[in-house]
């Protein structure tokens, strides 16, 4: 798992990694940002992120408010950039019934907080995955419930056997040596 934080810009908060404790640390330090929003650029930035694996399913999760207002790369631009390298994203609004207030801007008029499901929902339609939206904590939990469960995992296991045969190897060269060399030092 990785993360990607997008608002003026794209950034990676925590590059692939199969470590969950470290990507939760990398997900608690996130601050709120100041409202703008850049869908396209980390989307661009997740999706190279999530095809860097060869031949692995590349999955992205976004949540966010929809709103594209930021960043050099559109929406749009980054679903075809996900189609061409095969990445699904799945996206979560993130957003309210009611107005939320977020601050008022340089001439005094409140700023509130939109939920534009309509990008959202194109987004994963045309990249194969879902939308869901999410009203507080436990819709919230519950969607990321769902997308677990539903999400496939491989299992790739490791082994020190070939380590052990490599130093096995050697024991048994500098044993032959110590025994049969050139200067030997068992008489």
């Amino acid at each position: 798992m990785g993360v990607v934080l997008f608002e003026s810009g794209a950034t990676t908060i925590s590059y692939l990694s199969p470590d969950k404790e470290k990507t939760v640390n990398a997900i608690s330090s996130i601050e709120q940002g100041q409202g703008a929003t850049a869908i396209g650029d980390g989307l661009a930035l997740g999706i190279d992120m999530a095809s860097s694996i060869p031949d692995k399913k590349g999955i992205i999760i976004l949540l966010s408010d929809g709103v594209h207002n930021s960043g050099l790369i559109t929406p749009e631009e980054a679903i075809d950039y996900a189609k061409i390298n095969n990445v699904q994203i799945h996206t979560i609004g993130l957003g309210s019934v009611e107005p939320v207030y977020l601050r008022d801007d340089i001439y005094g008029e409140p700023q509130y907080a939109q939920l534009d499901e309509d990008t959202l929902v194109l987004i994963a339609q045309e990249t194969g995955g879902k939308y869901y939206k999410s009203l507080d904590e436990q819709t919230l939990n519950e969607i990321f419930f769902t997308l677990s469960s539903n999400l496939e995992y491989e299992m790739e296991y490791s082994t020190i056997r070939d380590w052990f045969i490599a130093a096995s190897i050697g024991l048994l060269l500098i044993d032959v040596y110590v025994i049969y060399g050139r200067y030997r030092i068992v008489v």
